[in-house]
């Protein structure tokens, strides 16, 4: 098997490495966490500039490093719990030693403040932590209490300062809000998870799973393999590579040297998530490729590729291993029609407070038909344009964050599900696909160092498939399908005004134990009233050591 040969080749080069100083495991990713990482990230960046925050999740020791710059610089008390919550968090790569707790519970639980668990000694670290959400709410579009009920463990580590480990496993029970059940009945799939089963009468029963093993090669490239989620960009949103999929099965190759951080991903992905018992299901693979350059001290700009292929009955093309950017000779040598899409992205720190960012992405381009503008289906070109404003008006601690999305139709499509870009049938950028414009702003205030105030107001224009039309939006189908060559348009098809309304008040407990209040607000008009969605869901959570589950399509 191609695979087979794939793995023994790696093999030999992790025998090959030399030791090294100790690299770390990543910080799991969760939205609330990364903005503090991203503010301080725009304070104090040029201070951290192997921190490359377009590339996530990001490396333990290159936030710890970030955190005690922000303990040492920090002006408010919501700022020193910040810095203090980073610090704990990533305690096996500090110096500082802040995190010993005053009562550990029956003498071996809790005896620092952030770990159920844990162990250290010079070649090996220990960290296990329980996972909870219990969630319950209501909707006006179902019937009955809609609820989260998931329950798991967490355990990181590393071993001889190169050899880095993380597993998360949790079982979930779940009844979503009316929206999030009509995606699920469309795509027969629960967002962002793979394998699921009915419970009871209208809920849902599955387990998630992540992990990955990671190891030093020299002080300046390590090798990653495992089952997880990976994002590349600075917005809310990503054009290029989103947390929206479930994990998938990757090897990554992460080498920082200079002012560069180069990034090569290979995965398997799934085709097609058709549930059926006792059958492997249809496979297809990525190659990823992203090459980061720090201009100066606060601009970085970043190159990207990636193709999407399966040869035959899920065969890997070995060619496509090559580490070097770009593929698109490889692909015209191999007489190839994969689907390979390349980009750019950048992020601009402007006087430590603002932050400008962008990303560009070409699945097609002709520039003759651009030239053109007749709306040419090829024309498959997705662009975002975003800003953040820390400390905004000299408030401390509200930060402001605006972005502008645009995809044109059958953008992420292809010929088959082989070859579009989509995992376990979800999308791997944008949730809602593509044949859209959307504005996104977000208010996140911090009165008080436990307290945390976000309110997201997310304006789309998309366009929707009828039955028997593909007009450019659910990068599920086949752009064979289009409804015609030229005269295409954004958000083409049922037109469709949606406003989605998030308000979250969440407050912490003690150390990544968090209570949630939510109101969510989404309305979705459409050119044909059969196709509109109102829904108001009010909810409340108890999360421990787990990020909040987020259905924001």
């Amino acid at each position: 098997m191609p695979m087979r040969r794939v793995l023994c080749a790696l093999s030999l080069l992790v025998t090959a490495g030399s030791a090294v100083q100790a690299q770390d495991v990543y910080v799991p990713y969760s939205p609330d966490v990364y903005h503090w990482i991203d503010r301080y990230q725009i304070k104090y960046g040029d201070q951290v500039p192997q921190l490359q925050t377009a590339v996530q999740p990001y490396g333990r020791a290159d936030v710890a490093d970030l955190a005690e710059i922000s303990a040492r610089n920090a002006r408010t008390a919501v700022d020193q719990f910040n810095a203090q919550y980073l610090l704990n968090d990533n305690w096996s790569y500090t110096n500082q030693d802040n995190n010993k707790s005053q009562r550990p519970f029956l003498r071996h639980f809790y005896q620092n403040t952030t770990d159920l668990y844990h162990f250290r000694n010079d070649n090996f670290t220990l960290r296990v932590n329980p996972v909870l959400h219990l969630e319950v709410g209501l909707d006006n579009q179902t019937d009955g209490v809609r609820y989260v009920n998931t329950r798991g463990v967490q355990v990181e580590g590393s071993i001889d300062g190169r050899f880095g480990y993380y597993a998360f496993i949790g079982e979930n029970q779940a009844r979503f809000p009316g929206y999030v059940v009509d995606r699920i009945e469309r795509d027969d799939v629960v967002p962002h998870e793979v394998y699921w089963k009915q419970f009871k009468e209208d809920g849902y029963d599955f387990i998630t799973a992540r992990g990955y093993l990671n190891y030093a090669l020299s002080d300046h490239v390590e090798i990653q393999l495992g089952h997880d989620r990976h994002v590349i960009g600075d917005g809310y949103r990503s054009l290029v590579y989103s947390d929206y999929a479930p994990p998938a099965f990757f090897l990554k190759l992460n080498t920082r040297v200079w002012k560069l951080h180069y990034m090569n991903l290979f995965q398997e992905l799934i085709a097609e998530s058709r549930r059926r018992n006792d059958q492997l299901l249809p496979k297809k693979y990525m190659a990823l490729h992203r090459l980061g350059i720090n201009i100066t001290d606060n601009i970085n700009v970043g190159l990207f590729e990636q193709v999407v292929f399966s040869r035959g009955k899920g065969k890997f093309e070995l060619q496509y291993l090559n580490p070097i950017i770009f593929y698109r000779s490889i692909e015209q040598a191999l007489g190839s029609d994969d689907n390979a899409m390349l980009g750019a992205d950048f992020r601009w720190n402007i006087r430590n407070r603002v932050q400008v960012y962008g990303q560009l992405m070409l699945d097609e381009f002709l520039l003759k038909e651009v030239k053109a503008s007749d709306g040419w289906w090829g024309n498959k070109q997705a662009g975002q344009v975003g800003a953040k404003y820390i400390d905004a008006f000299g408030l401390s601690n509200l930060d402001l964050q605006g972005e502008v999305n645009l995809i044109r139709p059958y953008t992420y499509q292809h010929k088959d599900i082989y070859t579009n870009y989509q995992h376990y049938n979800q999308p791997l950028a944008h949730p809602i696909g593509a044949n859209l414009y959307e504005l996104i702003g977000i208010v996140r205030y911090q009165p008080i160092p436990r307290l945390n105030l976000t309110a997201k107001a997310i304006a789309t224009r998309y366009g929707q498939d009828t039955d028997t039309l593909n007009y450019g939006g659910n990068v599920l189908l086949p752009y064979t399908s289009r409804v015609s060559d030229y005269g295409n348009e954004i958000a083409q098809g049922v037109a469709t005004n949606q406003v989605y309304l998030d308000l979250t008040a969440s407050f912490q407990l003690r150390h990544n134990v968090f209570l949630d209040l939510k109101q969510v607000v989404r309305r979705a008009d459409a050119e044909i009233n059969t196709f509109d969605s109102n829904t108001y869901f009010t909810s409340f959570a108890f999360r421990w050591n787990i990020p909040q589950r987020l259905h924001e399509f």
